[in-house]
């Protein structure tokens, strides 16, 4: 299956030197694609000059800070232009683990979305401080409770989407970002009827850089959950 890994960045090139060079020597079939918005420290010319070498490593470069939900759409595009049958999502930081993608690729065989979970058989979260182990938690509960989705994780973006999950969901109306980005994606590949799998996955709290996370992020999580119930409750579900 011809796959592609999308690793959005904003000043990760610390970390982005380690991935590159960890992702190429494990996986020899795997194309990469950053999506960089316009890092001052200097990723995206990082990341130009390993593609200069190694042409299974592409990017996007994008003018502005404009948000991960954002900056995966662009990768599914892309791997939808480029007739990749499989994409996946993966963090910069090393809160995912690149030996875990091997079961992802495996299982995408089998179903249309594996989903990476932090909270299928147990808790599996390393360095966390308790508070915001706690938010994430109830987070993913809220979420199951008010949009009846059976899926244990729906905020983790650690995944692979099958080709056909991509095709059927109309990408342009999407702008959410964050948390609600990953719940939206979920939601509706579950609703269109595709097959999902969780697949338990270690989350480790970045060594390298700063967290992306905000208040904005969590709001429009909380807000998104009701938006999609009522959009499917409704038929306007795209």
């Amino acid at each position: 299956m011809k796959a592609i890994v999308i690793i959005p960045t904003y000043n990760e090139i610390h970390n982005i030197q380690k991935l590159l060079l960890d992702l190429l020597n494990m996986y020899h079939d795997l194309d990469i694609l950053v999506v960089d918005d316009n890092s001052p420290d200097g990723t995206a010319q990082y990341v130009e000059g390993v593609g200069e070498k190694e042409p299974r490593v592409k990017i996007i470069k994008r003018e502005r800070k404009m948000g991960l939900g954002t900056a995966y759409v662009a990768g599914f595009k892309y791997a939808l232009s480029n007739g990749y049958e499989a994409a996946i999502e993966m963090d910069a930081d090393y809160s995912h683990d690149p030996k875990e993608l091997q079961r992802f690729l495996e299982k995408i065989k089998e179903y249309d979305l594996v989903i990476g979970s932090r909270y299928i058989h147990g808790v599996r979260v390393i360095n966390w401080p308790i508070r915001r182990l706690l938010l994430s938690y109830f987070a993913n509960l809220y979420t199951r409770i008010i949009t009846g989705m059976p899926v244990k994780d729906g905020t983790g973006g650690f995944k692979c989407f099958r080709r056909i999950v991509l095709e059927s969901i109309d990408l342009n109306a999407i702008h959410s970002n964050g948390y609600s980005f990953q719940i939206e994606m979920n939601y509706k590949a579950w609703k269109k009827g595709f097959r999902l799998l969780e697949v338990p996955i270690t989350f480790t709290d970045r060594v390298q850089g700063t967290s992306k996370m905000s208040k904005k992020i969590v709001r429009e999580a909380v807000f998104m959950v009701w938006k999609l119930r009522c959009k499917s409750i409704f038929g306007s579900l795209k």
